[in-house]
């Protein structure tokens, strides 16, 4: 009986230490890798070449939108 309450809180607290842990990745992760916007992608084309209207930059935005 008594293993069976060290299972289930030992459960218990790696499901909330895993939760904080994983929160805390991903907001590290998007510190260091943030999400495209539409500046870079305005410095991206410059980069390339081209010149980036503004009907491109919202193309290329919604396309990115419609792959996830």
């Amino acid at each position: 009986m008594m293993y069976v309450i060290v299972a289930i809180i030992a459960l218990a607290v790696g499901a909330i230490g895993g939760f904080f842990y994983a929160r805390k990745y991903m907001k590290d992760y998007l510190k260091k890798n943030p999400p495209v916007n539409e500046d870079m992608l305005r410095s991206m084309m410059m980069s390339m070449g081209q010149k980036p209207s503004e009907k491109k930059i919202r193309q290329m935005m919604q396309q990115m939108k419609n792959q996830n």
